[in-house]
This record gives structure tokens, sequence and C-alpha cells, in this order.
């Protein structure tokens, strides 16, 4: 018998309305304006968004010094405040409820890389530099290197992002090309 080591768990919703003209104008303005792929990414983290939404609701029912409130609610705020989404002063369930979806979209490594570090000039700059691997996290002597421009980048690796230099523009045959035009240039 093959074993099967597939994920199966749900990673994304659907809309129950597919046509719905207000939804799909957002979601266009979304797609432009974050440089997403498609609204699968869209989709995504909105079911990201719902899942602690959701779980923010459930242990708000609870009463205040109940136990599985108070420890499950600590580490949900610790995680939104480790990831940016939430600030330091921000730290109560109510704040939870009402993270936004561009909060979120906000912390993608894309985003990060045009608006905060100024790696690239447009989204889709961003997006290519990320998949060509020239863009990494370098913590002391640790470098990674991230080719996914959804990875959710924490706030204090904010500012460890950097740039690979490209070491193809060093190469022997790329002076050699140089070289050669130089020369070609001086005939001429």
């Amino acid at each position: 018998m093959v074993k099967n080591y597939r994920n199966h768990s749900k990673n994304m919703k659907n809309p129950k309305r597919p046509y719905e003209k207000e939804r799909i104008d957002n979601e266009l303005l979304l797609l432009g304006t974050y440089g997403l792929k498609n609204k699968r990414e869209i989709w995504r983290t909105q079911y990201i968004l719902a899942r602690i939404r959701k779980a923010a609701r459930t242990l708000l029912t609870l009463s205040e010094n109940d136990p599985k409130r108070v420890f499950e609610g600590e580490a949900l705020i610790k995680r939104m405040v480790r990831l940016g989404v939430l600030k330091n002063d921000e730290r109560k369930l109510d704040y939870v409820l009402g993270l936004t979806l561009k909060q979120f979209l906000d912390r993608r490594l894309q985003s990060i890389v045009f608006s905060k570090s100024k790696f690239a000039s447009s989204m889709h700059e961003a997006r290519t530099l990320i998949f060509q691997k020239k863009i990494s996290i370098n913590k002391g002597n640790r470098r990674q290197v991230i080719s996914i421009p959804s990875y959710m980048v924490r706030s204090k690796n904010e500012e460890h992002i950097h740039q690979i230099s490209d070491s193809k523009e060093n190469s022997r045959t790329k002076k050699r090309t140089i070289r050669k035009r130089e020369e070609k240039a001086k005939d001429e």
C-alpha cells in the first residue's frame, strides 16, 4: 500500500457569489495595488484573516478570568504583534477583530521590498526580484534567501532585508563582453 503524505487541509475559500460586481472590483483593485498573481492570493489571505478573527471571537465569548481565554488570547495577540500587524499598545482581543486584509497584504515580502526597502521601483519588479532569489534576510552570520513573494515578514526582520549583489555582474564572460564592445567601438 502506498502512503499518501499530501496535506489536505484548506488554505483558501472561494467566494459564495462568484459574480458579485462590487467584490470583483475590490479584488481587481487589490490585485493591481499589491501586484498579486491571481485572486487566489487574496482569498488565501482572507481565509487566514477569517480564521484569526474566528479564534478571537470564540475567546471573547469566554469570561475574562477563564484560563483558556488568558492563555490562548495572549498567544494570539503575541503572534499578531510579532508579525507586525498589531502595535504594542493594541494588545487586546478587540483589536484582533479589527484587523483588515490590507494590513496582512502590507506584511508580505513583496510589499515590504517595494515600499520600505526601496529595492524595486514597482510591485511587479519586487515580485520579480524575489522570484530571481535576489532578496534575502541577513541576521548575523545567517543569510536566508527567500523566493516566495507571499512570505509574511516579522517586524523584527524588516530591517534585515537585503538585496543580494548579483555574482553574474562580475563574471569573466560579462567583463570579456564589455571589453570586446569597447575594442569594437575604438576600431570604428
